[in-house]
């Protein structure tokens, strides 16, 4: 077997091995095993990675496309299934209770599901790992087992589970057009799909499987789930899960949709979720609705950018995206102790110096300041949208610029009270060492960003070369599979 495919195998082998270690003579090796398997990953992941000269395509258990299934290994699909085992190791759930080890294997499934997502090359496997990352986030998402908890998660299970049928119809309409579900297949029959009927199949792969990647109309959800879920597990579903997730429909746009007018839809959805999103996280009087409509609003900017043609669309993508999985993720992790109303957080400052310095330092780059990751991601963004010209586009620079003034004036706000005398509550309750060692990970990655941009400009536009390469894509799956050993 291929050594990517085990960074698939092994979490959700452990998934389901986690719970039986954890109850007998061997409990002591159950906590260790999810951070073991996810350190393999990693290092399988990173081997690859460094090891890499040009895509590549696995057909699992050797039957070729389009009947097998297909794996699909280049430089974008690798950098997001690394962020997969690396994000989760940092927010990995502690305890060794009944339900710390359920929240534990709910988490290797998860990490499993979405490694699935970053590489699968056709439709159907696309649906079945995002499936299991539903069952996954339906679990950790109640996994506090309080009642808000509960409700929030099966409300988030009622509207997950409608999103899945339309994406399924989509996914349905597809196949009965061109009869087939493999990606670069697909892409070969694109005439076929360049219809009103291959749009209203890519809008229902777009809003069923957008219901994950906080897409308007589907991300109602988000705050409720987010409010109501751990901080860690916030943190997962915002900074990780959703980037996987608009990955795929990234992949399925460039690949099957190459249209304007599926560009348009994105860009249109986006453009509503970013003023809806600010304008909702402005309102907010507590951290976690805030950080949770903020998410959305960042969301919208991820799908604007894009929407893009060409190479700037995924370079402006994939950087806005990466910034995000690094600043939310943090920022839910800071959020653990200080997640209750904002007027609470006066003087939180005194109490914990360094996590209030390391909420300003990521505020600052969700804001875009320079030299901050956050500014060359917007940048990049901006300029897109300028040199597109169109009213759409015009308006999508305008409404980021409005968002991001909207967006100071609430971080603005959160930032003026933790710096404030302390109130009537009380200083605000420290941070656990372990969420700050973490947040500090973060805050180091996004300084190491801000240090070597040109390095990672060069990275970005190497991977975007090959995003864009369809041509390339259908030759390497059709014309030379790999075949799982």
């Amino acid at each position: 077997m291929s050594d990517v495919t085990l960074a698939v195998v092994l979490p959700l082998l452990g998934a389901f091995v986690l719970p039986l270690l954890a109850q007998g003579p061997l409990r002591y090796l159950g906590g260790l095993l999810g951070p073991g398997v996810l350190a393999v990953c990693a290092w399988l992941l990173f081997g690859a990675w460094s090891g890499y000269t040009s895509p590549y395509a696995i057909a699992l258990g050797g039957f070729a496309p389009p009947l097998g299934i297909t794996f699909y290994i280049d430089r974008l699909a690798l950098m997001f299934a690394l962020a997969v085992p690396l994000v989760t190791l940092l927010l990995w759930p502690g305890g060794s209770d009944e339900a710390a080890v359920r929240r534990q294997s709910l988490t290797l499934l998860l990490a499993a599901s979405l490694t699935g997502l970053a590489m699968s090359g056709d439709l159907f496997n696309l649906y079945v790992f995002y499936e299991l990352a539903a069952v996954a986030s339906y679990g950790l998402a109640a996994g506090t087992g309080s009642s808000p908890a509960f409700v929030a998660a099966f409300r988030y299970l009622l509207l997950s589970a409608l999103g899945s049928v339309i994406a399924l119809f989509g996914i349905a309409l597809i196949y009965f057009e061109t009869g087939t579900l493999n990606l670069a297949h697909l892409a070969t029959l694109g005439d076929q799909l360049a219809d009103p009927r291959g749009l209203a199949a890519f809008a229902m792969l777009a809003i069923g499987l957008g219901v994950k990647a906080e897409l308007f109309p589907v991300n109602g959800w988000v705050p409720e789930i987010y409010g109501a879920a751990s901080r860690r597990v916030a943190a997962l579903l915002a900074g990780l899960a959703s980037k996987l997730v608009v990955l795929a429909i990234v992949r399925i746009l460039l690949l099957v949709f190459p249209g304007e007018e599926a560009r348009q839809l994105l860009l249109v959805l986006g453009i509503i979720g970013v003023i809806s999103g600010e304008l909702a996280a402005w309102q907010a009087r507590d951290v976690a609705r805030m950080l949770a409509w903020s998410s959305v609003g960042q969301l919208g900017v991820v799908f604007v950018a894009f929407s893009l043609p060409g190479t700037i669309g995924i370079v402006a993508g994939v950087a806005v995206a990466l910034h995000h999985l690094v600043v939310k993720s943090a920022l839910f992790l800071l959020a653990e102790r200080w997640g209750g109303a904002i007027d609470t957080l006066r003087g939180a400052a005194t109490a914990s110096w360094l996590g209030a310095a390391m909420f300003v330092l990521f505020a600052l780059s969700l804001l875009g300041l320079p030299p901050l990751p956050g500014f060359w991601s917007k940048f990049l963004v901006l300029t897109g949208l300028a040199e597109g010209g169109t009213t759409l586009q015009l308006l999508a620079l305008a409404t980021i610029l409005i968002g991001t003034v909207i967006e100071g004036a609430y971080l603005l706000r959160v930032i003026t009270r933790l710096y404030a005398a302390p109130g009537d509550t009380g200083v605000p309750t420290t941070h656990r060492a372990a969420s700050l060692l973490a947040s500090g990970l973060f805050a180091t990655a996004l300084l190491g960003a801000a240090v070597f941009v040109d390095p990672l400009w060069l990275v970005l536009n190497d991977l975007a070369a090959q995003g864009i390469d369809t041509t390339g894509y259908v030759q390497t799956v059709l014309g030379g599979m790999e075949g799982a050993r």
